[in-house]
């Protein structure tokens, strides 16, 4: 497994470039839960990503003002609360409005499969469901998301 690790940090490194892709992770709304977030984060980071964790509590403005200082190249949310068709979507119109809208917004929690596509209708490109492996959402990003100029 480590030998695994190892490659995916070469790998992500080796393929991006001299700049890391940068993946804010965000927990928007009032959902208190968030040990998924930090675990993405983490495996994230350990696989050569550079990640921002924005903290609990967060509403959308603050997560896509901290997408803009911090520069980053995808905002990854995870979500409990039931809250996702409304602050998913909110974060993904107020990215275009900072003219921001080439970031790649993906998310998780608990979902239901019948919100997903309404989901992707409005901008989020992934969304991750409980059982989802780590190695799979770090593909996703090793695939998906590339390092802004």
């Amino acid at each position: 497994m480590a030998r695994a690790r190892a490659k995916e940090r070469s790998e992500g490194r080796r393929r991006k470039g001299d700049r890391k892709v940068r993946v804010l992770v965000g927990k928007p709304g009032l959902d208190g839960h968030d040990r998924g977030a930090k675990i993405i984060a983490r495996a994230l980071r350990d696989a050569g990503f550079e990640v921002i964790y924005t903290g609990l509590h967060q509403t959308p403005e603050m997560i896509v003002n901290a997408a803009v200082q911090e520069d980053v190249d995808a905002i990854g949310l995870s979500i409990l609360s039931g809250a996702h068709n409304y602050l998913f979507p909110k974060v993904v119109e107020l990215l275009k409005g900072k003219k921001m809208g080439n970031v790649v917004v993906f998310g998780g929690g608990i979902i239901p499969d019948g919100d997903i596509p309404g989901l992707r209708k409005k901008g989020v490109d992934r969304i991750f469901t409980p059982g989802t492996s780590l190695s799979e959402i770090v593909e996703y990003v090793n695939k998906r998301i590339r390092a802004r100029a």
